[in-house]
Formats: C-alpha cells, sequence, structure tokens
C-alpha cells in the first residue's frame, strides 16, 4: 500500500504558504487577457490593491519578481546622475544602491550593521550634507536580517528637511506590517505577489503618487516594457501594456478579497500577534533573536553554537517536513529565519515551535 506523501509546510520569508481557495482559483481554464472577463476581474484588482496600500493613487501590476519592481522605480523616476541616499542595512537596502548604480546614478549609502535599523538623525544629517538628494531608498522590512525601518518617522523627517522623493521597497512589508501611503506622504513603494499577499512569485506592485508620477515625465534613462507611463495609460482601461501573467491575477483577486474580508488593520494585528507569539517561544527555548528592531513578517534567530545550520535544516525538513530560511551573506551559518506572514496562523507558530524543540533536543 502506498504511503501518503508528507505535506511540507513552508515557512521562509518568500515564498509563502498559499490558501487552497487559491489554488483552486489558479487551476481554471484560462481566459483571454483583452477580453471584457479580465478586464473585469483586473478593475476589481486594482481597486483593491489600492486598498492593501491604503491609498487613493495609482497601484501598478508589473509580471516580474520584486526586484523587476524596484529596477523600474529607478528607471522611471530618474535620470543618469542624479544623486540618490540609500540606506543598506542588509541584502536587500545593498540591493537599492546597486540597481541605482548600474544606471548611473550618484549613490550616498548609509550603512548599517546587520540586525540594526536606520535612526532618524541618520536620515537628518545625510539630507543636510547633500543638499541634492532627489530620492532617499529605504527597506521597509529587511528581510536578511527581519529588521523593520521606521519608515512613517523618516518619511516626516525627510519631507521637512528636502524635496526628495521617498521610495519604500515593501516587498516583506506589504500586506503584513502596518503601512499606510497616503497618510505617511510616501511617492512610490513596491510590493511582491509572493509574501504576505499568499501567492505564487511573478507579480510585482507599485503605487505611485503625484509627485513620483510628475518624475516619470522628467526621467532620461532607457526604459521599454518597464516604462510607467505605458502603465499608467493601459490602466485607465482596466488593461495592461504587455501579457500579463493571467492565472497570477485570477489567483490575486481571490487573495484579494480574502484581505478586504478580513481587514488590514485585522491583518496587521495578526501578524503582530504572530511575531510577539514567535519570538517569546524562541526565547523559551534558549534561543537569541538576531535584530534590534524585529520585524512582524520574519524573525531571525541565532544558531546554537554546538549545532550546525547544514544539521538544523536537515532535521527540520526530514524529520518534521517543516522548511525555514538560512541566513545570507556573512550570516550563512549563522543565523536561521522564520517567516510568519500571508497565510500563517497561531497553529503554525506552535508547529515551528515544537519542531525545533525536538531538532534542538
Amino acid at each position: 500500500m502506498e504511503s501518503k506523501k508528507q505535506i511540507n509546510r513552508l515557512y521562509t520569508p518568500g515564498p509563502t504558504p498559499i490558501p487552497q481557495q487559491v489554488i483552486d482559483k489558479m487551476s481554471e481554464p484560462i481566459i483571454y487577457h483583452r477580453s471584457q472577463e479580465f478586464r473585469d476581474i483586473f478593475a476589481r484588482v486594482n481597486k483593491n490593491l489600492q486598498y492593501v496600500f491604503q491609498t487613493k493613487q495609482s497601484v501598478l501590476t508589473l509580471t516580474c519578481s520584486g526586484t523587476g519592481g524596484m529596477e523600474a522605480i529607478i528607471v522611471n523616476l530618474f535620470s543618469a546622475g542624479d544623486t540618490v541616499l540609500s540606506v543598506n542595512s542588509g541584502k536587500f537596502g545593498e540591493r537599492w544602491g546597486i540597481i541605482a548604480k548600474t544606471y548611473g546614478l550618484n549613490v550616498v549609502e548609509i550603512k548599517i550593521d546587520w540586525g540594526k535599523a536606520v535612526t532618524v538623525g541618520q536620515i537628518i544629517e545625510e539630507l543636510h550634507k547633500h543638499q541634492n538628494i532627489k530620492g532617499v531608498l529605504l527597506t521597509h522590512c529587511e528581510t536578511s536580517t527581519a529588521t523593520t525601518t521606521d519608515v512613517k518617522n523618516i518619511s516626516k523627517v525627510i519631507k521637512q528637511n528636502s524635496d526628495a522623493l521617498i521610495i519604500v521597497d515593501g516587498i516583506s512589508a506589504i500586506g503584513a506590517l502596518e503601512f499606510y501611503f497616503d497618510e505617511w506622504g510616501i511617492d512610490a513603494c513596491v510590493t511582491a505577489s509572493q509574501k504576505g499577499l499568499m501567492m505564487p512569485p511573478g507579480l510585482a506592485f507599485i503605487a505611485l503618487n503625484d509627485r513620483a508620477i510628475k518624475a516619470c515625465q522628467l526621467s532620461t534613462l532607457p526604459k521599454y516594457y518597464f516604462d510607467f507611463k505605458k502603465y499608467l495609460s493601459s490602466l485607465l482601461s482596466n488593461d495592461t501594456p504587455w501579457t500579463p501573467t493571467i492565472t497570477l491575477i485570477k489567483g490575486l483577486d481571490e487573495v484579494l478579497q480574502m484581505i478586504v474580508d478580513e481587514q488590514m488593520e485585522n491583518i496587521w494585528k495578526r501578524h503582530d500577534h504572530l511575531s510577539y507569539t514567535q519570538r517569546e517561544g524562541l526565547i523559551k527555548l534558549g534561543l537569541k533573536i538576531f535584530s534590534d528592531k524585529p520585524s512582524h513578517s520574519v524573525t531571525a534567530v541565532y544558531i546554537p553554537k554546538e549545532i550546525t545550520w547544514e544539521k538544523l535544516n536537515e532535521s527540520l525538513i526530514k524529520k518534521h517536513n517543516i522548511t525555514v530560511a538560512s541566513g545570507q551573506g556573512e550570516y550563512f551559518g549563522k543565523i536561521f529565519r522564520i517567516a510568519h506572514m500571508g497565510f500563517c496562523h497561531n497553529l503554525d507558530m506552535q508547529l515551528v515551535l515544537d519542531a525545533l524543540r525536538r531538532a534542538l533536543s
């Protein structure tokens, strides 16, 4: 008699688990993306994406990863030679600077120790030092270190001290951490489908306000597939300039309705509770939290000296069917990361803690 295949439970900070009803929706027959049926779906998606970002502004849907969305922001909002301030506190903050340099921008970098967050004072100091900064590149949740940046208060001081565009990588934050695009005065924010939005990878979403759209008109960097002007024009008729990932957008329609039904404030509270529960449980197991400003999306934990990452990971996967994420860069083998974002609930946190307890013993 054939044994049943064990379900592997995914607690990595992207991709994250997908609800069964979303998988079912994406299993339906494909439709034509230039049909009224698709436009009706896309109209709902566009409206509900505004709710997720807490904005009345345009939200663009791109068929690409979150990194593609980051690159799209750079090529649409700036020109070669423009100066931007980039906060590098981990792998993904570092990525902002690399993309900007690739396109000929002058990057002023604030380098922060991993596990720590940039302060308001550090931002103000650099803005006063460099009067020509045209954009500030922030990472709301630095996934590599599980650290949260105080985007709300930093945005306030940027506005008080400069005319720089406020640009946020919300890839591991949107749908998990409190975020008000309009109220906080953000100019552009990017997120992706495979994190708090409970979808497979393949879609990036970019919210833009009027200042960002005006910057698009002035940008002279080359762009074609990622040209925001084309996306904004197509958005007027609930259409896309290029062939979209139709199946993913059908799944997204289902996900966004789930989010609307639960309500953003409740979702933020759920993630707050899950992260607190997880950290408390980890501390009781004798583990040490890595970040000084822990995120509600993902928790980074030091690996005890008496065990290797390879042994810990093997035990979690083979004996408990649980996948967590390793550390990155210089912290590979020193920390591991447990996600608690998207389709995640109290039972999930208990399963991870129980598996860790057994693996560590």
